[in-house]
């Protein structure tokens, strides 16, 4: 057999040249695949080298304490000054619409000496601690304006008026307050809040061209992040 293909090759010489270029192409295309499959090993180890960054933070990047339960699922607003000097309220707002309402650290019932030692929800024409809210459509919650009042907090200087800061349904009031006025002075961000309204969409919208964010509201007052960080709100995250 391989006399005839050398007797074939010497009668068609262009024969042996295509039996070489053949044999070329082969050994291009092996060291082609040999490339390839190196780049693709070294790709593989970029990857892997990638995600266990992201699985495996360095340590040096990470904060020195988690983020709050409220930095995570709620945006901070604040209102100034409302109606009043000095009286300085919250609104915590959750994805889902909610808002949370409270005072902030800057409000001037905390200043007095001995802070809040009273709460009363019975303002206006109404009782507050009595609302009864029900049902998917929120059968009974009060229609609010944003300078409705909701409670008054008493310290052993004066009394203040707490309003709704935003229109909407007013869902809830915070009834611990009632026996424990106390919960304001230790932690008005979280199981001190004041109530909880529901705005709709459009109201909102208006609504927040008169507040203003964590960050105006630090620069504002002229305080320190950690002075206006809330941990958690409790009941509204049942």
């Amino acid at each position: 057999m391989e006399e005839v293909q050398k007797t074939e090759v010497a009668k068609n010489p262009e024969i042996e040249d295509i039996i070489e270029l053949t044999k070329q192409s082969v050994e291009a295309c092996d060291e082609q695949q040999k490339q390839q499959a190196q780049e693709d090993e070294e790709h593989r180890d970029e990857d892997e080298d990638e995600l266990r960054k992201l699985l495996l933070s360095d340590i040096g990047e990470l904060p020195l304490s988690p983020p709050s339960a409220t930095q995570v699922n709620f945006v901070s607003y604040f209102i100034t000054d409302f109606t009043k000097s000095g009286h300085d309220q919250f609104i915590y707002r959750h994805a889902n619409g909610l808002c949370v309402i409270g005072l902030a650290p800057t409000h001037i019932a905390f200043k007095d000496e001995g802070g809040i030692t009273n709460v009363d929800f019975n303002v206006g024409k109404s009782d507050r601690s009595v609302l009864k809210v029900s049902g998917k459509r929120k059968k009974n919650a009060l229609r609010s304006e944003s300078n409705t009042a909701l409670c008054k907090v008493s310290t052993a200087k004066d009394s203040y008026i707490v309003r709704c800061c935003v229109k909407g349904s007013l869902l809830e009031v915070n009834e611990r307050l009632i026996n424990q006025p106390e919960l304001l002075n230790s932690s008005a961000d979280r199981e001190g809040y004041i109530a909880i309204i529901m705005p709709r969409p459009a109201d909102w919208t208006k609504n927040k061209e008169s507040l203003i964010t964590l960050e105006e509201y630090k620069e504002k007052k002229e305080v320190s992040l950690d002075a206006v960080s809330a941990e958690t709100l409790e009941p509204c995250l049942l």
